[in-house]
């Protein structure tokens, strides 16, 4: 590249550098290449100056589904100077079709050579740094600014886990940190593992998970569901059910069975969910409202059956509808929209139902990431509950039907947990805003 160029074209600061070593001096050409096509090469034309998103990292969740279109919708609305470009990993299965109903000019791209012609990369929300190798080779080939958006980063009991330790990062994440203009993780002890751990990024923070804003819709589909099956606004409430560990090998290719996974799964899954199936007894025998049991998974619609339809009392199983089919996140979005709440024992359901202003509480267990402490973060954390802590256990039944019971006084806690997560975006976005406009 840079034999290419004629002495006297040379950027000023490229004359200077003979010192450098060649991997050096092609860093700082393609920066100053950059900036010379954001200028419109001189003419005086500009363009927008181009951010990668790099996420999207499976369609079996619609939480997974759900960080994109939420950082797409924020940005669209908060930063409009930029033009976003979305790298996905996995688009498939009705997807891409999804963004783009939303999106109609997004441009999506397949190749890291593309991505790499951007002039800025966001790591999108995950659980944890998930395209580490992309960001380390982003850093390596381009020397272009990155950040990182809504991550946990806190270990988890699963010992998948392997980027992270008890006690700290691993020495290659430090560094992608590091080098990062900013990190924000989207729970309080992921914020404390990055900074106890030395990470020298400037900016070190909370941010909330990117499917806050997620805006994605699907009225006619949630209408004609709905209709089908006697819901009616504001009369039902949302429960979703899930396992310690996602069976992933009932549904992905290649997916091996864990023995050890399934085991526990056996053994937890009627703790899990007694808590849940005692709350809809409750709600519908002491309430006028209804139950739609549903998934946030492609692998809970058997569990949510099994466990929180099927064993339940005679007199209350006809006010309770069963989902049996597996659904986008624009369908469930305009789902929930229209519920009193949901109770759940996953995460991002109610983490875009706080979005839209539907009350929801969160029950969690050891054997996810710290993401579900974020409800204390924003306010909600009498809303979370650890179904390995006995006191939170038996404050899950009392709490799901206090919500239904005075639907406005959970309204107005929903609100002003979703003005804090709207303040600190427009921040991480200003935050964005600086280190690719300066």
């Amino acid at each position: 590249m840079a034999s290419s160029l004629r002495e006297d074209a040379r950027p000023p600061a490229l004359m200077i550098m003979t010192a450098f070593t060649r991997r050096d001096f092609l860093l700082a050409a393609l920066a100053a290449t950059a900036a010379t096509q954001l200028r419109g090469a001189g003419s005086g034309a500009t363009r927008r100056p181009r951010i990668v998103l790099r996420s999207s990292w499976q369609t079996v969740n619609i939480g997974d589904i759900g960080h994109t279109p939420g950082v797409l919708a924020l940005l669209e609305k908060e930063l409009p100077e930029a033009e976003v470009v979305l790298w996905p990993v996995n688009v498939r299965n009705g997807v891409e079709e999804m963004l783009r109903a939303r999106f109609p000019h997004l441009r999506i791209i397949r190749e890291q050579q593309e991505a790499f012609a951007c002039d800025f990369l966001l790591h999108g929300s995950g659980p944890y740094l998930v395209a580490h190798r992309n960001v380390a080779a982003w850093r390596k080939e381009t020397g272009k600014p990155y950040g990182v958006w809504g991550i946990t980063m806190a270990p988890a009991g699963d010992p998948g886990m392997k980027i992270m330790r008890t006690n700290g990062l691993d020495d290659a994440t430090r560094e992608l940190l590091d080098g990062a203009r900013f990190v924000f993780l989207r729970d309080g002890p992921s914020v404390e593992v990055v900074r106890k751990s030395g990470v020298k990024s400037p900016v070190v923070e909370f941010g909330p998970d990117g499917a806050f804003s997620a805006d994605v819709r699907n009225d006619a589909a949630a209408d004609a569901f709905l209709k089908a099956h006697g819901l009616e606004d504001g009369k039902f409430m949302c429960f979703l059910p899930n396992l310690r560990n996602a069976p992933y090998w009932l549904v992905k290719p290649n997916y091996a069975f864990d023995a050890a996974k399934h085991r526990r799964n056996e053994e937890m899954k009627e703790h899990d969910h007694a808590p849940l199936r005692e709350a809809i007894v409750r709600i519908v025998r002491e309430t006028d409202l209804k139950v739609l049991v549903c998934p946030e998974d492609s692998t809970q619609m058997s569990t949510g059956k099994e466990l929180l339809v099927d064993p339940l009392p005679a007199d209350v199983k006809p006010r309770v509808v069963w989902r049996e089919k597996f659904w986008l996140t624009d369908e469930a979005i305009s789902t929930y929209r229209r519920s009193a709440g949901l109770v759940s024992n996953e995460m991002h359901s109610p983490i875009m139902s706080i979005g839209h202003g539907v009350p929801a509480l969160v029950c969690r267990f050891a054997e996810q990431t710290t993401k579900g402490l974020m409800w204390r973060d924003i306010g909600l954390g009498d809303w979370l509950f650890d179904l390995d802590d006995p006191n939170d256990y038996a404050r899950v039944v009392p709490t799901a039907l206090s919500l239904a019971k005075d639907p406005a006084a959970a309204r107005a806690k929903v609100a002003r947990g979703r003005d804090l997560v709207r303040r600190r975006q427009r921040e991480m976005v200003a935050t964005l805003r600086k280190a690719v406009l300066g």
